[in-house]
């Protein structure tokens, strides 16, 4: 099996939550005009305040008012975690919905099974020139052209080097709805039933698109599988905007 890239649990958290943040953080770094104005705003409205506070004359005081005691019933507030409405499709209409874990060179990914294609061991996979580098190539199945993704050089490219690649020891492919694209995965680890409540989902556009969320308990990343299936078809990795 692939040497993982992840130490612990932990690192693979931050990793993940990074994927989720990275947006928030560069459109802070892209807008440095819009910060600085809001900051300008802020202070002129202190001092404007400031200013006003000591031209008050003194309170008039009133004298007090009875108000009769009124009883208030307190409902406590439910939380309900629910998706975005850019990934509730129909694979996320029901609040608990089954999916399928997978790793890749020691990151667990995981697919819906309402967007599962099929699963198949690996067979041989024909190469194509002039197709991006995480295009492996066509496998055949049943007269059936399937198209090979290289899953790790795909979801984290900036992780992905030579040391990595000849780890890498693929054994299925997992097809995605009901395209004819397909990602490798090293190991199948367990399908698991999940409730909205279970995922942190991913609430702002930009980059990864096929990052539906992530779920906690397992610290993995939850595919949206069209949005996913959009880019490959676009020949676009998982860094790129859909055009």
């Amino acid at each position: 099996m692939t040497k993982q890239l992840f130490a612990n649990e932990k690192v693979m958290k931050q990793y993940l939550d990074a994927l989720l943040q990275e947006d928030i953080a560069r459109d802070s770094v892209a807008n440095p005009v819009e910060n600085l104005l809001s900051d300008v705003e802020v202070k002129a409205a202190e001092h404007q305040q400031a200013t006003t506070e000591k031209v008050i004359a003194k309170p008039v005081v009133k004298e007090p008012v009875i108000v009769p005691e009124v009883k208030v019933e307190v409902v406590e507030a439910v939380e309900v975690a629910l998706p975005p409405a850019r990934t509730q499709d129909a694979t996320y209409d029901d609040d608990e919905f089954q999916a399928l874990y997978f790793e890749v060179a020691g990151l667990t990914l995981a697919v819906p099974l309402k967007a599962l294609g099929g699963i198949y061991q690996l067979g041989e996979v024909n190469q194509i020139f002039g197709k991006p580098d995480w295009f492996k190539g066509v496998m055949l199945h049943r007269e059936q052209k399937l198209n090979v993704v290289d899953s790790a050089r795909w979801v984290m490219p900036e992780k992905y080097n030579k040391k990595l690649e000849e780890a890498l020891n693929y054994q299925y492919l997992i097809m995605l709805g009901e395209s004819n694209w397909g990602l490798l995965a090293e190991r199948l680890i367990d399908n698991v039933s999940l409730s909205h409540q279970d995922i942190k989902w991913r609430d702002k556009g930009g980059r990864r698109p096929w990052l539906a969320g992530l779920i906690k308990e397992k610290m993995c990343a939850l595919i949206n599988v069209s949005a996913m299936t959009e880019l490959l078809d676009q020949g676009l990795d998982s860094q790129d905007d859909e055009a």
